[in-house]
């Protein structure tokens, strides 16, 4: 039977569905109801869900957390979590309390300028490439005023306007390098348009553009998040755990292997705040790493030091983030994050975003150094072994009990399991 489809996006929705189980799946009715179970019973939410996106036929839940007590620039927060990774929100929770009676975290917004390019490519004499360009550099302006109008208003636009020879990397490459201030929005599509209209407007035989897009390497458009406290209350053995962290952060420096999951564990934080205020988790993640890298050689996106007894661990990262617009503006869920997290402006959000991944960075090297990752990370994961195993709630509870001062393994697990119900 042929896997193959024509005019897919015109089916309906029960359509769609009817001919991936009868294409694809053995038990057709059993395919229907899993995707059918995960429906949202409200007909008007569930047909806002199917509008996000193409040929959409259910949806895809994730666990929907908080974690409590974060202190920021002197301000308490409960911050939201879309993340499905064991372990992740306990740690982000547990670390905010610990800073909270060490003076919380503090925050600064670098700055927030964003960038979009007009890439072309040019046959010709740069000099007279050159001054076509300061030419119609007016002009480019001028051809973008309609659509810069409302973000004026509000304070943003584009700030500035310049030609880029690459040709040194791409025979007859050249871009229009294009920074905005998009301000609360995350200003995708305000970017990308205005750029569309420079480069209908940017117009000289020779003259081919390529593309015109905006870019999610944002290197200027930076947080720093920081804890700090002295030596003696980062509490018994201080001075030893002090000295292993800092450690742990250099090796992430010098080690591309080891600065990968070391920043991974950042994301975690992150991507789970930026999912839950409905960001693009996916433009945050290029943007870090791109940013780690900027060296030339991959980072750690945290840093730490130890001078004169004061313990600094920080991050400075670039965060593009939006808290009017978009998914913001239109799922219910991300609306609710934002007025949990009492109506952030963008950079106040971006701010927010830092301290997460700062704080599950701080708990994963805090594990490392001392217990190990595993410990506290398969406890957490007990519960989904559990359920893997089929156990029932009298047999949860039991293992759990069993599992509470010996080490979690799904071996260990499942041997434990087999032999409860031997004895039943």
């Amino acid at each position: 039977m042929t896997k193959t489809v024509s005019g897919f996006s015109k089916f309906t929705k029960l359509e769609k569905i009817q001919w991936i189980a009868n294409t694809f799946f053995t038990d057709k009715e059993e395919a229907i109801n899993v995707l059918k179970k995960y429906w949202n019973s409200d007909q008007d939410l569930q047909q806002l869900h199917d509008e996000f996106t193409e040929n959409t036929i259910s949806n895809f839940y994730m666990p929907y957390g908080v974690a409590p007590n974060f202190i920021i620039n002197g301000q308490e927060f409960t911050v939201p979590m879309t993340v499905e990774e064991s372990s992740v929100v306990a740690a982000a929770s547990l670390v905010a309390k610990f800073w909270s009676s060490r003076g919380g975290f503090n925050t600064e917004v670098i700055s927030t300028t964003k960038i979009g390019q007009v890439h072309f490519m040019f046959d010709g004499d740069f000099d007279d490439l050159k001054s076509y360009f300061m030419d119609v550099r007016p002009a480019l302006f001028k051809a973008t005023e309609d659509i810069t109008k409302n973000m004026r208003k509000r304070g943003g636009g584009i700030l500035d306007m310049e030609l880029r020879n690459k040709s040194d990397k791409l025979r007859n490459y050249y871009q229009i390098h294009v920074t905005f201030e998009t301000k609360d929005s995350m200003g995708a599509n305000f970017i990308n348009s205005c750029l569309e209209a420079i480069a209908s407007r940017f117009k000289k035989e020779g003259i081919e553009i390529v593309m015109s897009i905006l870019s999610n390497y944002i290197p200027e458009c930076l947080v720093r998040a920081e804890v700090s406290c002295t030596i003696d209350e980062l509490g018994q053995n201080g001075k030893e755990f002090a000295q292993k962290f800092y450690q742990a952060v250099q090796i992430a420096n010098v080690e591309p292997h080891r600065a990968v999951t070391h920043n991974k564990g950042i994301m975690n934080g992150i991507d789970a705040v930026v999912l839950a205020t409905g960001n693009d988790f996916r433009a945050v993640e290029a943007g870090a790493h791109a940013y780690a890298a900027k060296d030339g050689t991959y980072k750690s996106l945290t840093n730490c030091s130890i001078d004169n007894e004061i313990f600094k661990f920080w991050i400075e990262i670039p965060l593009a983030l939006g808290t009017v617009g978009g998914l913001t503006a239109l799922h219910p869920m991300a609306k609710f994050s934002l007025e949990l997290l009492q109506k952030p402006s963008a950079s106040e959000l971006m701010q927010i975003v830092a301290v997460a991944g700062l704080a599950q960075n701080f708990a994963a090297l805090r594990a490392l150094v001392t217990t190990g990752i595993q410990e506290g990370h398969m406890k957490m994961h007990l519960q989904n072994i559990l359920n893997q195993l089929g156990a029932s709630e009298n047999e949860k509870e039991q293992l759990i009990a069993h599992f509470n001062k010996r080490p979690v393994t799904h071996s260990a697990v499942n041997e434990e399991f087999e032999r409860l119900k031997s004895q039943k």
